[in-house]
């Protein structure tokens, strides 16, 4: 039976609660015999993700017929040496390593644009974050026949859709006192929680229904 391999950063683990990523609910939206696994990792780049190790194992575990979603952005942007890389140049390098991987083992290679943070500006209107990196996934995609999940712009409809107050919701805000771990409260405008994970990975879901080479994987 096919499997789905996720791999990317915080937005896309399983995590701990009160944060998930979308990942995490990919399980709900499958069809039925499809298996998910969420390699996902806080905190990584397409350059270190690979750099610490963590792509091996699903390097040897993809087969045929097997999916590889791969969205990064997110620290790809940081300045950190490890970390960093240019969306002109060491971004594609490193997400192209990961498509010819794929296609080396017979899997389909699906990328996935960094999903939307959370700036509302005055007058309802929202920062554009990710700067060139969305393009540039875009552009890979089209350039290799590939699927794209343009889950940027999705995203950032649906924030867009529902107003600061209502997307809000879809994160992780904590009270003062409300969690152990953040005594002062926090106004996550980055990870969800558990409702806006499943929110974040409909669109997904919605996005791979919508393309023949991968309709037959969801539900």
């Amino acid at each position: 039976m096919p499997t789905i391999y996720l791999i990317g950063d915080s937005t896309v683990e399983d995590n701990k609660p009160p944060f998930r990523g979308w990942g995490w609910a990919l399980p709900e939206f499958v069809a039925e015999g499809v298996t998910v696994r969420n390699h996902g990792l806080s905190g990584r780049s397409t350059r270190s993700f690979v750099n610490e190790g963590l792509f091996a194992p699903v390097q040897e575990g993809m087969q045929a017929g097997d999916l590889l979603l791969i969205q990064f952005g997110h620290n790809d942007e940081k300045d950190a040496p490890e970390l960093h890389t240019d969306p002109g140049s060491s971004y594609i390098d490193f997400l192209s390593m990961y498509c010819d991987e794929a296609e080396k083992r017979g899997a389909l290679p699906v990328l996935v644009t960094p999903v939307s943070r959370r700036f509302f500006i005055p007058g309802g209107e929202m920062l554009y974050t990710h700067g060139e990196y969305p393009a540039a996934m875009r552009n890979l995609a089209a350039q290799r026949g590939l699927p794209l999940v343009d889950l940027k712009s999705d995203s950032r409809a649906l924030y867009l859709s529902l107003g600061e107050e209502k997307t809000a919701e879809l994160f992780v805000r904590l009270a003062p006192g409300e969690h152990p771990d953040f005594p002062n409260g926090h106004d996550d405008k980055t990870h969800f929680n558990a409702g806006g994970a499943r929110r974040i990975c409909a669109l997904v879901a919605e996005a791979l229904r919508r393309n023949e080479r991968t309709r037959s994987y969801m539900k």
